[in-house]
Order: C-alpha cells, then sequence, then structure tokens
C-alpha cells in the first residue's frame, strides 16, 4: 500500500508539472527536445516534463522609453532627444526563433534610427514638424523589425533639449519677427488711412462748402472743453468772402488811390 500510494503521488505530482496555463493575451512556443513544435494558444497545455520546454510571449503593447540621445542636426546644432516607441508582436514563433531579444532588439534600433533621422533635419524641422519625422521614424523601425515578427504602432518624439545660448537667439529671432510683422501692420494702416483721406481731401474740394460745415463741427467739438484754450487757424475759404468785401468799399486812398496834393513851398518873391 505504501508503494502505490508513492506511485499515485508521484503520478500526480507529474500531471500537475506538465500543465501550463497561458493567459488570452500570451501564446506559447514549445520545444519538444529542441524541435519547434505548433503554438500554443490561451488555455490549459500539457507538456511533457524534461522533455518540453515552454516560452511565453506576451502580445500586448509594450511601451518602451528611449533614453535621450546626442545628436547634432543638419545645421550643426547640438540637441538632445528622447522618444517613445509602442510595439507589440504579431508572430509568436518568428520573436523567437528571429531574435534573441525582440524588445532589447527593437530598443537598440530605435536608438540608432532616432540618430540618423534627426541628424538629417534641421533645427526648424525638429521643433515645427515633429509629426513627419515620426512618421519616418516608425517606418524605419517597422522596416527593421518586421522579419523580428515585431509591430511598430506609434512613434512619438517626447522631448528636444538645445544650448541655453540657442534658445536664448530663437528668443531674439522671435522678438525680431514680431517687430517686423508690427511694422507691417503698422504701414499697411497708414497706406490705407492715407487712401481714405485722399478720397475725403477729393470729396471735400468738389464742394466748399462741406469743408466749412466740418470746421465747424470742429469748432463745436472743442467747445464742449470749458477748460482748455484751443489756437485755431481760419482757413482761407471761409474768411475770403470777408475779405473781398472789405476791400470793394475802402477809402479809395485805402486801396491805392492817388494821394491828395501836397501844397505848395512858400518862395522867396512871395515874401
Amino acid at each position: 500500500m505504501i508503494i502505490v500510494a508513492v506511485l499515485a503521488l508521484g503520478l500526480l505530482l507529474a500531471v500537475v508539472a506538465s500543465l501550463r496555463v497561458l493567459k488570452e493575451y500570451e501564446r506559447g512556443v514549445a520545444f519538444r527536445l529542441g524541435r519547434l513544435r505548433q503554438p500554443l494558444g490561451p488555455g490549459v497545455r500539457v507538456l511533457l516534463p524534461g522533455l518540453d520546454k515552454l516560452v511565453r510571449v506576451d502580445l500586448r503593447v509594450v511601451t518602451l522609453t528611449i533614453p535621450p540621445q546626442e545628436v547634432i542636426t543638419r545645421d550643426n546644432v547640438p540637441a538632445r532627444v528622447n522618444a517613445v516607441v509602442l510595439f507589440r508582436v504579431v508572430d509568436p514563433v518568428k520573436s523567437v526563433m528571429s531574435v534573441e531579444n525582440h524588445a532589447v532588439a527593437t530598443s537598440q534600433i530605435a536608438q540608432t534610427t532616432l540618430r540618423s533621422v534627426v541628424g538629417r533635419a534641421d533645427l526648424d524641422t525638429l521643433l515645427a514638424h515633429r509629426a513627419d519625422l515620426n512618421e519616418d521614424l516608425a517606418k524605419s523601425i517597422a522596416a527593421m523589425t518586421e522579419p523580428w515578427g515585431v509591430r511598430v504602432e506609434v512613434v512619438e518624439i517626447k522631448d528636444v533639449e538645445i544650448p541655453e545660448a540657442m534658445q536664448r537667439a530663437m528668443a531674439r529671432e522671435a522678438e525680431a519677427e514680431r517687430e517686423r510683422r508690427a511694422k507691417v501692420i503698422n504701414a499697411r494702416g497708414e497706406l490705407q488711412a492715407s487712401a481714405q483721406l485722399r478720397d475725403a481731401a477729393r470729396t471735400l474740394s468738389e464742394s466748399p462748402a462741406s469743408l466749412q460745415l466740418r470746421y465747424l463741427q470742429t469748432l463745436l467739438e472743442l467747445g464742449a472743453d470749458h477748460n482748455s484754450t484751443v489756437v485755431f487757424p481760419l482757413p482761407i475759404d471761409i474768411i475770403g468772402p470777408f475779405l473781398d468785401a472789405f476791400r470793394g468799399g475802402a477809402a479809395p486812398g485805402v486801396n491805392g488811390a492817388a494821394p491828395a496834393a501836397r501844397p505848395a513851398e512858400r518862395t522867396r518873391d512871395d515874401d
């Protein structure tokens, strides 16, 4: 009875040791005496102890952070760039048979590709057109990881660090650009205002009475403030009729007539 109990216990332990449970997001790559077997799906699987070896492969998306890389852009600006890569295994057999460690290999490929792609771009493209660089990075990394059964989902550049001197130069450049735009806008406003003033002057020149009305309206606006003294010139169009009337009714002498005759001088004969 003792022998039977020992054999039963050993058989039970062997059965328990041969059972493997694979989760829904896992796949199993099994080797029997070194030879590849069919991939194992999720659930309870039976393996022969000592004969079969199981390698679990996770099919979930893996987040890989690329450490900061020292790069030099195409316009010779040093920068530190880091990124994040999201990938997942789509072929468990290739991920085990084609590469020793697909996660480490993907990380190394992502680092070298990041330095290569960023080195071909200038600083303005790196700062303002990251979407194009991200797409180029994803295509380059995916082309090299596809034979390993790894699919790259997303590649995003997280941060770009540039020297402080370059940051100050960029700030000065941005300030100068803002000043240039302000001057251009001001010049355009002056041009439009001068065009409007020219049209207004033409309209007023066609009707002198409108100019007088405008003058009187300005006087009315200035008269509303009783605490100020305003010296306002009189237009010649307003005082011209009064000057003509004054000149027409003036005395002949005043208006340029001949002066009165001078009295005759006394001579010695009159004495």
